[in-house]
């Protein structure tokens, strides 16, 4: 059965590098973008079969010398058998994991809302600081960064910000931020000295291309006004700061960085379509409101997924029971290790369910 189904991947890849190589698939770059991507896919599981089909001769090689040796040699083939069979444990795993159905959202890039919920000034501070994390965060990463809109409050923190992420395997990993997150700390706007408990929320999209969502200009309502700044005061003198309300859903996206009107229009329908696409993907998997409201929540102390304890520099993830003395660092950028348990807790959660 295994054999059966190499032929036939190693046949699908040698037909999606042909089309590859064919010029008129290279000018469509819509196209040639997704026979890349399966190319990738298919070269993975051929590779993964190839080598467990070497691994699998080599081990019935070591039992055949095995069962045959004597001495030194025995224990040598020993090794060379619990080598072969570890590295098919291995190579089996990572073959199921490959054969996994493919997430839908894994090749887009992200859009993320952070926005201070419970807490007051000492939330919004908070918010600005899982900002800069991920800002850090996407640098190690190799991943692009690029605001595109935001709300400061009075000491300097966000009431709201939204940021676009771009970048290999960005999906993957951000997905798993999203959800309300819970500071533990003395702030600066604490004068005896006491802990309090904040929260901000983190809400993770996947970024919706305009061939993606079908927008009715006739389901939109505009209102065009002046941005302001923390306080509210006016920072500009043309109303320039935009609204766009989707009347069928209530969906409301405000964009107010830009001096254009037309590029805070764009960067708020940007928003728009990528909240659309989720709503409907949710729908779609009969989870739409659960969906939401498990990334967002209400916002308040007792919901969270993580827990930011700075007396402690300790990081929990309550998910997944994860925790990390190394706050700072983590602040600094350093998600990897809470990223990759993620990761590994979701990919085992899926293989459990297929078996």
């Amino acid at each position: 059965m295994m054999d059966g189904r190499f032929d036939e991947l190693e046949r699908e890849l040698a037909d999606v590098e042909g089309r590859l190589a064919d010029p008129a698939v290279f000018a469509d770059q819509d196209r040639y973008a997704e026979l890349a991507r399966r190319h990738k896919e298919l070269d993975a599981l051929v590779t993964r079969i190839g080598e467990v089909r070497r691994r699998t001769g080599d081990l019935e090689a070591a039992r055949e010398m095995f069962a045959e040796s004597s001495g030194d040699d025995r224990e040598s083939m020993r090794r060379e058998v619990d080598a072969a069979e570890a590295d098919l444990a291995r190579l089996a795993q990572e073959l199921r994991l490959l054969l996994l159905p493919r997430d839908p959202n894994a090749d887009r890039n992200v859009i993320v809302e952070i926005r201070g919920a419970e807490g007051g000034e000492e939330a919004n501070l908070f918010a600005r600081d899982l900002f800069e994390m991920y800002r850090a965060w996407a640098g190690r990463m190799g991943w692009t960064f690029e605001v595109l809109g935001s709300e400061g409050s009075e000491m300097g923190g966000y009431k709201e910000i939204t940021f676009l992420v771009k970048g290999d395997g960005v999906w993957t990993r951000m997905k798993h931020e999203g959800g309300p997150h819970r500071v533990q700390r003395v702030p600066v706007t604490e004068s005896q000295g006491r802990i309090h408990t904040s929260s901000a929320t983190v809400t993770v999209l996947p970024e919706a291309a305009e061939v993606d969502v079908s927008i009715d200009p006739g389901d939109l309502q505009v209102d065009v006004y002046r941005s302001s700044g923390p306080g509210g005061q006016s920072v500009n003198t043309t109303d320039s700061a935009v609204r766009v309300t989707h009347k069928p859903t209530g969906l409301v996206v405000a964009m107010q960085d830009e001096k254009s009107q037309i590029q805070n229009r764009a960067k708020a329908l940007r928003v728009l379509r990528s909240r659309l696409l989720k709503l409907e993907q949710d729908r779609q998997a009969a989870e739409a409101s659960e969906a939401r409201r498990d990334q967002v929540g209400g916002g308040g102390r007792s919901e969270k997924i993580r827990t930011y304890n700075f007396k402690e520099n300790r990081l929990s993830d309550h998910r997944i029971g994860l925790t990390l003395y190394k706050l700072d660092r983590v602040l600094a950028g350093e998600l990897e290790d809470v990223s990759d348990a993620l990761v590994a807790d979701e990919q085992t959660r899926r293989l459990t369910e297929v078996d």
